[in-house]
């Protein structure tokens, strides 16, 4: 069977009309603007997921420092990058390193790791706990603590991570009052 094909008049030339053009604009132009708000939370609901990571990581690495070296270890808050910090918000940045029990509020040395900053999210620690000190057993002494993560005033979609007294750590979501309270700043 042979393809039909119509002739095209001689001095016209085939393509798209006007008409056709801007309706597949205003069709691309639907679809971009429900797009964008969709991809605008997925960046937002990324960066918290980066951030929990982040502190997973960083707490992690200061436990097996601990184990490892079989000397004290801890996680601080920090704004500059040199020093801990004493605040229960850690989107500043934080440290990892070894302490003393005589200076148990700042890293004995240079840090052994340090984490960037998390602009336009919250991260809170538990009241009261401005450090996590891991013992050389990698058990963390005290009781359970953990961390709240939020976009700045908004409840929605926010992370936890928990430590252990025995050490373990572990990232899920925050509960409503753990949300609550990372909006409001602490």
């Amino acid at each position: 069977m042979k393809a039909w094909h119509e002739p095209v008049a001689p001095g016209r030339q085939g393509g798209f009309t006007l008409i056709e053009q801007i309706l597949t604009m205003v069709v691309l132009a639907t679809l971009a603007c429900i797009a964008v708000p969709a991809l605008g939370q997925l960046r937002e609901r990324s960066q918290l997921q980066v951030a929990q990571s982040d502190i997973l990581v960083a707490l992690q690495h200061a436990r097996g420092l601990a184990i490892h070296t079989g000397r004290r270890a801890m996680l601080c808050p920090s704004r500059d990058g040199a020093q801990c910090s004493d605040e229960l918000h850690w989107e500043g940045g934080w440290l990892v390193g070894h302490y003393r029990s005589e200076r148990a509020d700042q890293l004995d040395g240079a840090p052994r790791l340090a984490a960037g900053s998390h602009h336009r999210l919250t991260i809170l620690s538990t009241t009261g706990r401005q450090r996590i000190r891991f013992q050389a057993d990698g058990s963390a002494g005290g009781s359970n603590t953990g961390f709240t993560l939020c976009r700045q005033g908004h409840t929605e979609g926010a992370l936890a991570v928990t430590v252990s007294i025995a050490g373990r750590i572990y990232g899920s979501r925050a509960s409503d009052e753990q949300a609550h309270r990372c909006a409001d700043g602490g």
